[in-house]
């Protein structure tokens, strides 16, 4: 096991517990001898875990502290990467930019060998080009962070437009296209636009009158009843 995932074990290991936990404990369910365990409650200390106790009274992690990138296990690694990946094929180049740049943040506080890690992994993604969007998914994302509704000037798949005033909550992103999920005030309904087929947008100062959350949950539990 890496040093770095070791500490992260540990770490994880303190968190379940509520009182001070014995050295020899810890060293039992992390796999490691109680020597190391010193050595690793010290590095950690070192590196600002909140850890109070010594030898013979046992240990324990105050609350409130946070991990530091470095301390990303393996699998936690991977994930970063092929999501990383799968943003900079499958999302708009704002948001694909911000992954790679995020990902970028992360592997220059990482341990050498986990940098390495990053920069060859094998997780490759494969896909269909994107077809291209007519709307700025970036000011459909600033419309559902700030819960403003959006007026659309929207195609449906025969060609006809219609003007809409929507409260847009999420965007999802397919392998082709993305589609804003919304309440539409035309229709007295939850609707899903193709962002590919969204000719003409503009956002209004006004709030909609519903939280996004509350929408979010009201349009899931519709989906399941649906699929029922």
């Amino acid at each position: 096991m890496a040093r770095s995932e070791r500490l992260l074990t540990l770490l994880q290991t303190l968190r379940r517990y509520r009182h001070p936990v014995s050295g020899a404990v810890l060293a039992t369910e992390t796999g490691i001898s109680i020597r190391t365990l010193y050595r690793d409650i010290a590095s950690l200390q070192a590196q600002g875990a909140l850890i109070e106790g010594e030898p013979g009274l046992g240990y324990i992690l105050k609350p409130g502290f946070m991990l530091p990138p470095m301390m990303f296990s393996q699998d936690e690694i991977e994930a970063l990467v092929l999501g990383s990946r799968w943003v900079a094929r499958a999302a708009d180049p704002r948001l694909a930019a911000a992954g790679a740049d995020a990902l970028a943040k992360i592997a220059e506080v990482l341990p050498r060998e986990m940098r390495e890690e990053v920069e060859t992994s094998t997780l490759l993604v494969h896909l269909r080009p994107p077809i291209a969007d007519k709307a700025d998914l970036g000011v459909i994302r600033k419309a559902i962070r700030t819960e403003r509704i959006l007026e659309l000037t929207y195609t449906d798949e025969s060609g006809r437009a219609s003007i809409r005033n929507v409260w847009p909550f999420a965007l999802s992103y397919f392998e082709q296209v993305r589609v804003m999920v919304a309440w539409c005030e035309l229709r007295q309904d939850y609707r899903h636009f193709r962002t590919d087929r969204i000719v003409e947008m503009a956002p209004q100062e006004v709030r909609y009158p519903r939280r996004r959350a509350v929408l979010l949950k009201e349009w899931r539990d519709q989906q399941e009843i649906s699929s029922d």
